[in-house]
């Protein structure tokens, strides 16, 4: 409906005794929710006080609100979200009489009616004189005007709390609740420099604000870390996240906070978090970090191609202070740049990141070498006998429940796989690959690997890694011969 909504009297419920607007404001974001705490400064009498806190969230959740201070005890909270609009006034006064000003274009005269409202319902009809009118959306010059303001309209979200207080005066109440709608992600732009084997790392944050409500002058802190909800499915609570690897490690910075198992970043000064606005804050610059660039393949079992494929260009640094970092990072994606022959910041790729502790191995993997790569051959793979299996007990690969005793109704089959890995450099320096041999745990059963041309380790019960010298224009083979129950 179109036209010009007037307020006659602006007449407040006679059972609110106050209102308040927003104080003192702190806000810890999570990755999907925000803990608000908004100090205001109350002048109470003695008795039942009934007061409204104005501009709390929109997306508040009402279950979590406690209210704390000197001298009061609540008796009863109520949450105010249906915001003043002229949509809602017309449907608040349904079965009500409203006032209907028109104006003649031609003369200008205005001309006043009483109007009922019958309902509001994908538009408004009314009795108007004794006949059903629809009250047209065409643009003509009329004015609704309303005797007053419903009791539970707001022109702002509203928290009304009835408390009692046991003493008189002047004194701060600190107000805190969970709300949705507020969220951050952290950004890094990190620059290597292959020549002098060091990266210079920035972090961003992006705040988000939809709650429908601004937090002007906020406290800022951030909190890296998962909690769980009711609301979230049993999925969502696993470790399922696909990041890129790293080793972790542990190593406090006097940055660092942490409450309980989660890690908390706050925000230098203060800050004002608008409705409906993405805000970018900076929290980390650091220069000169040791970085340096690997390469990594991984190969499922028995996995083999005709062709040579790319390995991984990984840039690898840590994030302890002896590598010149010395920060917990907060997840995100990493965007890397390289320098050129020319000093020029190249893109080469970008990456996510889990929340990492200070002190881990961090392997970013930024795109697929073209000119290092494993092309992977499965040289013999022959039945070998029960006896030759137990034999080589010695060399077996457990997982990390311990060997298992499993009873099996059928005679067991073992085999013997020979598998080589060709690794090639066109670079004009040497390089080493990484290869991972991924799925060798094979239910849990035991491999053994009884011969390798260069000395691997073991990564969990799955995963064997070697890592493989390749000269500048040259070739590495890697040969390793398994021994399998399936």
């Amino acid at each position: 409906m179109r036209g010009i909504v007037t307020i006659a009297a602006l007449a407040m419920p006679a059972t609110v005794w106050a209102q308040s607007s927003q104080g003192d404001v702190s806000v810890t974001i999570y990755s999907e929710q925000a803990l608000v705490d908004d100090t205001r400064v109350l002048t109470l009498p003695t008795g039942e006080v009934r007061h409204e806190f104005r501009d709390v969230s929109a997306a508040i959740r009402p279950e979590t609100v406690t209210l704390q201070g000197d001298g009061i005890e609540i008796a009863e909270q109520n949450f105010d979200f249906d915001l003043l609009s002229p949509a809602a006034l017309m449907q608040k006064s349904e079965g009500q009489t409203i006032t209907l000003i028109r104006r003649n274009p031609a003369t200008g005269a205005e001309t006043t009616e009483q109007a009922e409202v019958l309902a509001v319902n994908g538009g408004v009809v009314m009795r108007v004189n004794g006949k059903v009118e629809v009250l047209r959306d065409d643009g003509q010059p009329v004015r609704v005007v309303f005797d007053d303001i419903p009791p539970n309209l707001r022109a702002r979200p509203t928290l009304s709390v009835t408390f009692d207080s046991t003493t008189s005066g002047t004194r701060p109440l600190r107000l805190s609740y969970l709300t949705t709608g507020l969220g951050w992600n952290a950004d890094y732009v990190g620059v290597f420099d292959e020549k002098k084997q060091t990266m210079d790392l920035q972090g961003w944050v992006t705040l988000t604000n939809t709650t429908g409500t601004p937090f002007p002058d906020a406290e800022i802190t951030l909190a890296a870390g998962d909690v769980v909800k009711l609301n979230q499915q049993a999925a969502q609570r696993r470790n399922t996240n696909n990041y890129n690897n790293y080793n972790a490690g542990y190593e406090r910075s006097e940055e660092d906070e942490a409450v309980g198992d989660l890690y908390l970043y706050p925000i230098d000064g203060r800050s004002t978090i608008a409705t409906n606005q993405k805000k970018q804050i900076g929290f980390l610059d650091a220069t000169g970090v040791a970085a340096k660039r690997t390469y990594r393949f991984t190969c499922d079992w028995l996995c083999s191609s005709d062709e040579p494929q790319s390995a991984e260009s990984i840039i690898d640094f840590n994030t302890g202070k002896s590598g010149g970092l010395g920060r917990a990072l907060p997840a995100g994606v990493v965007r890397v740049y390289m320098r050129d022959a020319n000093d020029n910041a190249r893109f080469v790729g970008e990456s996510r990141i889990a929340h990492t502790p200070a002190g881990s191995d961090m392997k970013i993997v930024t795109g697929y070498a073209f000119d290092v790569k494993v092309k992977r051959v499965t040289e013999k793979r022959e039945q070998v006998t029960a006896d030759e299996w137990s034999k080589t007990a010695e060399y077996r690969i457990v997982s990390d429940a311990g060997v298992e005793t499993v009873t099996v109704n059928q005679q067991r089959t073992y085999q013997r796989t020979e598998m080589r890995y060709v690794v090639t450099n066109a670079r004009d320096v040497p390089v080493t690959v990484e290869v991972v041999q991924d799925g060798l745990n094979g239910y849990a059963r035991g491999t053994r690997v009884t011969k390798e041309s260069i000395e691997g380790k073991q990564r969990g019960a799955w995963t064997r890694v070697w890592q493989v010298p390749v000269p500048a224009g040259g070739k590495t083979e890697l040969t390793v011969t398994f021994l399998t129950d399936f």
